[in-house]
This record gives C-alpha cells, sequence and structure tokens, in this order.
C-alpha cells in the first residue's frame, strides 16, 4: 500500500511526523498501516540524536477515526485466539512507541477514536485542537468489545479510576476542553498552532526531564488500597447492570479487565487486558452490534435513490406546518441544524406553545452540558412564526405535522397550492395515512412525499421517508439528504398501511391484548418483552403513544390487512371509558407516586376480566414466542413485498424506531441466530390462532435450504 506516514525534521532536532492514509477521508489503523507504523517505530529507536517526537494528521478535523473497517468487520467471526494475537501484537507495537528514546507528542486535531486513542495514550503528553470537532474516545463497548490495545490500563493510570471507568464502559467520548481538565491533554490550542506548540512542549519535556519520570510513573500499579478498589467497582458494576441488564457483556467485561490490571505493573496490565477482551468474541452479541456498526454506516452514505446521476436539491428554507408537539420538535430540529425555519399555527396561543417546545429542546440539553445558552440564541434567530401560511412562500421544503386526519390534510394542502413555490416540496409527517392517497390533493404528486418523524423528535433518530406512487426520485433524494443534514438516519419506505416501523410493530402490540383476553397477567406479558430486551412493555408502551393513538392505528391496519388481524374489544372500551372527549383515557399501569412502582389499573382489568376467553397457564418462553412471531412474520412480508430495499433497512428501522434490542441485531438478524428452521417449528403450535402465524414463503424458503436473511461471514 502507499506509504501512510511522512517523516519531516524541524530545526532543532525533532521529528514530525504525518499520518494520512492515501484516497481516504479519514485516517484508520489498518493491518497495512500498522505494519509500516512497526517500521517507523523501528526507524526511531535507532535515533538517538532526536530531541522529541510529534504525530498530527493531515486530515483537517481528523486525527485517527480507529480500526479499519474491514479489520473490524472480521472481529465478528474470528476465533478467540486469533484475536487474542491480534491484541498482543498492536501492544507490542504501542509499548515500543511508549519507550522510544525521546518525548513524544499526539497532536489531536477532530476525531480521535478507539485506537487512536490508545495510540495517542501511548505517547508521553497530547494536545488537542480547540474546535467543536475534537472529541477524544474509546467508543468500543458500543460494538460489543473493549478497547484492546492498551486503553483499559493506560487511561486509569492517566486521568484516575473513576473517570476512566466512565470513559471506557459507555463509550462516550469527551470534548477537547474536558480532555483538557481530566489530564487527558496537557492543553487545547488552535488548530493552526498545534506544531508551534507541541514543539515548545517537547522543549520543555526534556529540559525538566519530566517525561521520564512519568513514564515510570505511569508503568507503576495504580496504588489503590483494597477498600478504595472494591467501592468504585461495586458501584460502577451496579451502575452498568442497571442500564445494561446483564444483556451487554463488553462494559462489565471491560471494568474486569481494569479491575484485574489496573494495580499491577503496567505490562502485566496488560496482559490482563488481553485476557479479558478474549472472553467476547465467539458470541452473536458481538457480531450483531458489529452489524448494526456497519448497517448504520450504509444507511449514513446510502442517496436514498438507485440512480446514481440523481442529486438532491439545495434546501435553504424549511417551512413546518403545526406547532404542536411533533411539528415544534420538527421545526427545533431543522433551525437548530442552521436551517431557516418558519413555523405556522392557527393562533398566537399555539404559536406561544411552539416556541416554547422547541426551546425546551434547546434548555433540555442545556442542563445536562450538551448545549450553550447560545445554542438556544442560534435556534431561535432561526425561527420565524406565523398565523398565515403565506410565511412559507420561500421555503424549499414544507412539513405538514397537523392532526392525522385525512379531512384535515386535505384541506391544509389547497391552501398551501396558494402560497408555495411552484418547484417546492410537500412533506407530510403522517404515520399511518397513505401518502399515494394524500398525494391526489397536493399540488404536485411527484414533489410530494412522506417524511415520518417519531416521538420525541429530539431524541428519535428515525425519519421514515415514504415515497407515494408518483414521488420522484429527486424529491426522495432532497429529503434524504435533509434529514441527515438534521442528524436524523432516514430509511426509505414504499407506501403501504403502516409504513414500516408501524406496520410491523402493530402485530406485537395486538398479541398483547389477545394474549390478555387468554388469561395471561399484564406483568406477565411486559416483563416477557423487556427480558428479551425491549425498552418496555408492549402495554406500557401503548400507554406512553396514548389511547386513541393505538386505537386508529389498530383499526387502520386491521382494515389494511383483515386476514391476519384478530382485533381485541379491550382498547375500544378503555376508550369509551374515558368519555366522549376520551379526556380521562385509561391508561393499563397507574402509580401513587413518581417513584412508587407502576402496578394494574384496577379499572383496566375489570374490563379485560369481562373479554377473557381463557385462564390458561404460559410460561415466558411461549409469551415471548407469541409476542414476537408475529412481528418477525410482518417483517418478512414487508420484505416480499419490496417495501424496504434489504433486511438491514427492517431491522435498523425497528432498532431506531422502537429500541428494538440491539444485541439481537434486529429483528431478522434474531431470525437468523434461532434459525429459520427452528423458527417455523415453533410456529407450528401457534398456526392454529390463524393466519398471522403461518410461516410466509420466504421464511419457509431459508428454513428448507439452510440460508439466511444476511450472508454468513466467511
Amino acid at each position: 500500500m502507499p506509504n501512510a506516514f511522512q517523516l519531516d525534521e524541524l530545526d532543532g532536532k525533532i521529528a514530525l511526523v504525518t499520518f494520512d492514509v492515501p484516497e481516504k477521508k479519514v485516517n484508520t489503523l489498518s493491518q497495512g498501516v500498522l505494519r509500516e507504523l512497526a517500521g517507523l517505530v523501528g526507524q526511531l529507536e535507532q535515533r538517538s540524536d532526536l530531541r522529541g517526537l510529534l504525530l498530527r494528521s493531515s486530515k483537517p478535523g481528523q486525527f485517527i477515526a480507529g480500526a479499519d473497517l474491514n479489520d473490524l468487520a472480521a472481529l465478528s467471526s474470528i476465533t478467540k485466539e486469533q484475536a487474542v494475537g491480534a491484541l498482543s501484537a498492536g501492544h507490542a507495537l504501542f509499548s515500543r512507541l511508549s519507550r522510544l528514546p525521546f518525548p513524544t507528542v499526539a497532536l489531536i486535531d477532530g476525531n480521535c477514536l478507539g485506537g487512536g486513542t490508545e495510540l495517542a495514550l501511548s505517547m508521553d503528553d497530547r494536545l488537542v485542537a480547540a474546535t467543536p470537532q475534537t472529541q477524544v474516545g474509546l467508543p468500543e463497548v458500543k460494538i460489543g468489545l473493549i478497547p484492546g490495545w492498551g486503553g483499559t490500563q493506560r487511561l486509569p493510570r492517566l486521568i484516575g479510576l473513576n473517570p476512566a471507568i466512565e470513559m471506557i464502559t459507555t463509550g462516550e467520548s469527551v470534548s477537547a476542553d474536558k480532555a483538557v481538565a481530566l489530564g487527558l491533554a496537557f492543553d487545547a490550542v488552535p488548530a493552526d498552532r498545534l506544531v508551534e506548540e507541541g514543539t515548545r512542549r517537547i522543549e520543555y519535556l526534556q529540559q525538566s526531564g519530566e517525561w521520564k519520570e512519568r513514564r515510570q510513573q505511569l508503568a507503576q500499579p495504580l496504588g489503590l488500597d483494597q477498600d478504595e478498589l472494591m467501592f468504585a467497582f461495586a458501584v460502577a458494576e451496579g451502575l452498568i447492570k442497571s442500564k445494561t441488564k446483564g444483556q451487554y457483556p463488553a462494559p462489565l467485561t471491560a471494568l474486569k479487565a481494569i479491575r484485574e490490571g489496573c494495580n499491577l505493573p503496567l505490562e502485566e496490565g496488560l496482559k490482563a487486558e488481553q485476557r479479558a477482551v478474549g472472553e467476547l468474541f465467539g458470541s452473536p452479541i458481538l457480531g450483531n452490534l458489529i452489524a448494526i456498526f456497519f448497517m448504520k454506516n450504509r444507511l449514513a452514505r446510502d442517496p436514498g435513490v438507485s440512480d446514481p446521476h440523481v442529486t438532491p436539491r439545495a434546501v435553504n428554507r424549511v417551512g413546518v406546518l403545526g406547532a404542536g408537539l411533533m411539528g415544534a420538535g420538527i421545526a427545533a430540529a431543522h433551525a437548530r441544524s442552521g436551517i431557516r425555519t418558519a413555523m405556522v399555527d392557527v393562533d398566537d396561543a399555539r404559536i406561544k406553545d411552539g416556541l416554547q417546545r422547541a426551546s425546551d429542546v434547546v434548555m433540555s440539553r442545556i442542563k445536562i452540558g450538551r448545549a450553550t445558552p447560545q445554542d438556544l440564541a442560534n435556534m431561535l434567530a432561526l425561527l420565524s412564526t406565523s398565523t398565515t401560511e403565506a410565511i412559507f412562500a420561500e421555503s424549499d421544503v414544507v412539513v405538514e405535522a397537523v392532526t392525522e386526519n385525512p379531512a384535515i390534510k386535505t384541506e391544509a394542502y389547497r391552501k398551501l397550492a396558494t402560497v408555495l413555490r411552484d418547484d417546492a416540496i410537500l412533506a407530510s409527517n403522517t404515520s399511518t395515512i397513505s401518502i399515494t392517497k394524500l398525494a391526489q390533493a397536493a399540488p404536485h404528486p411527484d414533489r410530494f412525499v412522506g417524511m415520518h418523524f417519531f416521538n420525541p423528535v429530539d431524541r428519535m433518530e428515525l425519519v421514515e421517508v415514504i415515497r407515494g406512487e408518483k414521488t420522484s426520485d429527486e424529491t426522495i433524494a432532497t429529503i434524504v439528504a435533509l434529514a441527515k443534514r438534521i442528524r436524523k438516519t432516514p430509511i426509505v419506505v414504499r407506501d403501504c398501511a403502516g409504513f414500516l416501523v408501524n406496520r410491523v410493530l402493530m402485530p406485537y402490540m395486538n398479541e398483547a391484548l389477545l394474549l390478555l383476553q387468554e388469561g395471561v397477567s399484564m406483568e406477565a406479558i411486559d416483563r416477557a418483552a423487556t427480558r428479551f430486551g425491549m425498552p418496555m412493555g408492549p402495554l406500557t408502551l401503548t400507554d406512553l403513544v396514548g389511547l386513541g393513538t393505538a386505537c386508529y392505528a389498530g383499526k387502520l391496519l386491521a382494515g389494511a390487512y383483515p386476514d391476519r388481524v384478530v382485533t381485541s374489544p379491550i382498547l375500544e372500551e378503555m376508550l369509551r371509558a374515558g368519555g366522549a372527549d376520551h379526556a380521562s383515557a385509561l391508561r393499563f399501569w397507574t402509580s401513587k407516586g413518581k417513584h412508587a412502582k407502576p402496578e394494574p389499573n384496577p379499572a383496566v382489568t375489570a374490563i379485560i376480566a369481562k373479554h377473557r376467553t381463557g385462564d390458561r397457564a404460559m410460561d415466558e418462553a411461549e409469551i415471548t414466542d407469541r409476542l414476537f412471531f408475529p412481528m418477525l412474520l410482518e417483517a418478512t412480508r414487508v420484505l416480499e413485498e419490496g417495501i424496504v430495499r434489504e433486511p438491514g433497512d427492517v431491522d435498523m428501522g425497528l432498532i431506531l424506531g422502537i429500541g428494538f434490542p440491539p444485541f439481537r441485531g434486529g429483528i431478522l438478524r434474531w431470525c437468523d441466530t434461532v434459525g429459520a428452521a427452528t423458527v417455523v417449528d415453533r410456529l407450528a403450535r401457534f398456526v392454529p390462532l390463524g393466519k398471522r402465524y403461518e410461516p410466509t414463503q420466504s421464511l419457509l424458503k431459508l428454513a428448507q435450504t439452510g440460508e439466511t436473511f444476511y450472508p454468513r461471514p466467511k
């Protein structure tokens, strides 16, 4: 491969190594790059004449992004022995770098992640560029791994035990200022002064001799007494288990590596890290989390259309019709991303409420340190409001977010037709109504599209981009690009009842009601779902989305797919019990206080009792199958009908849209793990319940051939 490292000498005998992987947007540590780095370190080991070494990246705003993607993909299928061998080689190389006969300083401009951070930790000091793009972190636990090139041992010795545990077990990065505050970096300086300040730092380290003392210190045990260690690790373990529920092994494995190595000499601690990381290989969880990483990367690059000649139009101004919960969130998302945005509703009171909701989005982030008052001021400066649609006259895209009612939306389009530019795109935030049907009332059906955000908009990453029968490729490409610009993950979906997420979700939600009728308790149903890995059970989710919304979506899907939807009277009766205006709609769960454990609502249990058809004992495994098999079968139908383009769209849609457990890789990858033949066998006992449990043709084919939705790793 072409040279990735260039060695120059600055005045005063300081080596300046520039890292630049040719023809790549970011620097990564591939096997070839590591071999080249080993050769360079071999040269530098012989240079007793040098006073120091500076390492920088030639790519502005990008230092080292971590491991090479091809190498990362291979990790999901290599053996424990192969993994430990590769890690040993990395340890040996970084240890050699840490022992060069002169002080070394990493000049970090932009992202410094994973192996890049571990490389920087093996050097004597670090300077960071004082820019928002600079982020330093060890995100390995997010893909089922732990830092394996010394991170679990070098970071605690550098910044202290508790801050290191937090960074490593959460995988969260820190800003330039935070890196300095933690002691991870010596200083934050303007990017164009990194070399100048790095040279000054080398001279100081040489004159003071401090670099030799620090090397000796950082090679020693951390030196904490047993009580300190026990307390720190007990607290950390409790926090990790409360967040992961034991379903993600990597954070606990990382904690184990730190615990077993931090009070040993560094070289022995590195061996403890190698032993710990080897435990993760061979697990389907590792393969699933790595697969999700690649699926998300694919979506980030996906233009949304197959024709490479289609390019998205420029979007400089966006309009949002509706200042309610969704409209305000959508408007805030665009304005926060630097796009001039206009928000319209029928009166000043609603506009005021919408502005407050938009402000609350940023205020909530200010409280946790992820935004500043200036961010709020910037957003409000870009967000205009009005009670008339005339303000949309200059908008490139208008997103309609009015009440989920075809008649109301149709009337809105009639008014918009008089003010929109002839080339403007109109998008609907509908969650259920056919885009093809709504397009009949739109000014230009080819420039009409679904742009379905999920609630709450500021936290939910997914946007379904729904293509109607007449929606043009240019419209799709423009909305996909716009969604990415506001930091969302768009998935293109062909028009159908429920689109992707709600269509696949509703069989799961409906089955929970049927289980209630058969005599299964509310507790057992929600418990089976959360133990499977869902963030909440289906009954809790019904309470969250609202009874009215759940009823409406259920009716729509029952009408669209009558052959496999068995309706339950429970929700309808709960809705009627709330009165004509549904203001007092019942909830499945009730709580006597903010921190009290939710309990079944007696009024709801009385309604369930009226409609109970049985009282059969059912174990958790059967409940789990009953909940998730209808979801799986609907997912296979979505693929068979070409509603999405590939299995990854289904799995990422459910992971991002409803919190389907990432450690299972998505509903289709879960099927691959269980095995299609096993799934078909387990479905046999439920087929008498109706068509919703009949295996689809695609599932039967996989069961017969032994194939999978995703190609098996070689």
